[in-house]
This record gives structure tokens, sequence and C-alpha cells, in this order.
């Protein structure tokens, strides 16, 4: 059977600078990386809005994980035929593992009352706003606030209270993740499956294959992902402590931060393949 490598990739703080958004370390290896017909899955929590510029900026264009793993978008040419449990929504096969943003909004306004003053959110902030908490660029942010699946929720309060809201939330059902700067509210589904989906199509679709998938991430919305992979790579961030893992064998930790260290590991895995 021929070999064929997927790479699942978180954007910020993995593929894209912590602080500045830069992906340029990178970019030798991502050109190297589509001349070998090796395809880079972005795995993120941002938006659909905001992956489809991105995609653009980083040369790609196979099918990626929005929002924590809420849906896939893949190209209608990726495969020879429609995955199962797919629609077809402006040129891509979708397939969703959630409820819409407005389920969970309901659920947290439900206990709003109880930590009041201590948390903001997209829906309730401005562009401006989102904006300064985040980094981005104005017209990024009115792409980072345009959300289908979950709700980015910046914590105010101290460790103990957060602790107190998290289980609030899972107590009505919801499943919030602790990505890099934001608790990500959203249902029961991460980017471990969507991953774990994503090869299950590969291997059906193209039977003839050995998938081997390797996951890089910086964060804890990152473990589902980097515990599904084949091979996980942890990468060194400048905000957050690296990611526990379970699993011990073929897990790769940079010494490098952001893009560079996404870089260092997967030159050094990807030596036979390049």
């Amino acid at each position: 059977m021929s070999e064929q490598v997927l790479i699942f990739s978180d954007l910020d703080g993995t593929l894209l600078d912590h602080d500045t958004y830069s992906h340029a370390p990178a970019d030798a290896l991502l050109a190297r990386l589509k001349k070998a017909d090796i395809p880079v899955i972005p795995t993120t929590s941002k938006t659909y809005a905001e992956v489809i510029v991105l995609r653009q900026q980083l040369a790609l264009n196979g099918p990626y994980i929005i929002e924590n793993g809420a849906a896939i978008y893949i190209p209608q040419d990726f495969f020879p035929s429609q995955p199962p449990r797919t629609q077809l929504i402006d040129g891509y096969w979708v397939h969703q593992f959630t409820a819409p943003k407005q389920d969970w909004l309901a659920l947290l306004a439900q206990i709003a009352g109880q930590f009041n003053g201590l948390f903001e959110h997209f829906s309730s902030m401005s562009n401006e706003r989102i904006s300064q908490t985040t980094g981005l660029s104005p017209a990024d942010a009115i792409r980072a606030a345009e959300r289908q699946y979950g709700e980015p929720i910046l914590w105010l309060g101290d460790e103990r209270q957060k602790r107190r809201f998290i289980q609030a939330l899972e107590e009505l059902g919801a499943t919030p993740l602790q990505g890099g700067r934001f608790i990500h509210l959203s249902g029961d589904c991460d980017k471990g499956m969507a991953l774990h989906w994503m090869v299950t199509q590969c291997k059906l679709q193209r039977p003839e294959s050995d998938f081997i998938s390797i996951a890089l991430g910086d964060g804890g919305n990152d473990v589902a992902m980097l515990e599904a992979a084949d091979i996980a790579v942890r990468i060194l961030s400048p905000a957050n402590t690296l990611p526990i893992l379970s699993k011990t064998d073929k897990v790769y930790t940079s010494t490098l931060p952001g893009p560079a260290g996404w870089s260092e590991c997967l030159s050094l895995i990807l030596t036979p393949h390049l």
C-alpha cells in the first residue's frame, strides 16, 4: 500500500505566531508539503470566514476543520464520491458535529447572573473589543465574530470561579474547552472527533493508501486532536503550558515556539517523505 500523510494543524500559536499571527517561519516547509502532495488541514477554533482568508494566505486548498471540531469542510473534488452525512455548501462537502451557536448562547444566559462581571463573550462584545482582546485587525475581528457553532468566552475572574463556571455549563449539557485565549463554548465535539472522522473517510474513499495522521497544537483545546493522531506534536507557547497527554509514544515537543517550532518538528518527522 502507498503511504499518505495527513497533517492536522492548529493555527493560533501553532502555524501562526501567538502574538503577530505571522506564518513566515513555516512558509518554506508549506511549499515543500504542497509539492509533495501532503495536505495540511487547518484544525482550529477559528470561523469559516477566518479560515477562508487564511487558506489563501497559506496557499492551502484542501479540507479544514473549524470552531474546535464543530464542522469540517471538504472541497468537492477532494474525494471520489460524496462522504456520508454531508451536505454540499458552496463547493464543499460539509459535515456538522454539533448544534448551532444559538443553543449554547441560551445556556450561557441561564447562568450569566451567577457570574455577573466575571466574563465577556463574543456576541456581547463590540468588534473593537474583540480586536483588542485578540490582537486581530478590525477586519479580522469581524470575521472572528461570524461564528456558527460555538462562542468564545473571555474569563475575567480567578481560577476557582472559572472552575465553578465551567462546571455549571457542563451540568447544562455544554462542553467548554480552554483554548489559548478563550474558553470555547460548544457541544460534544472536539478536534479529535473531527480528525478521526476525516481519517476514516480517507480510508474508505482511498483503500489503496495507508494513512498516517500527524497533529500539531499548543493549547488545551488541541489535546483531543493530539491524542487521536498517529503522531502528536506539542508546540512550545509563550502563553500556554504544553498540552498534557496520556499517550507517550510518537509524541514530539518543539524547542521553538509557533510556526518555527511547527517547521522544526515536521521537518524532522517527514524527512523520508520530502
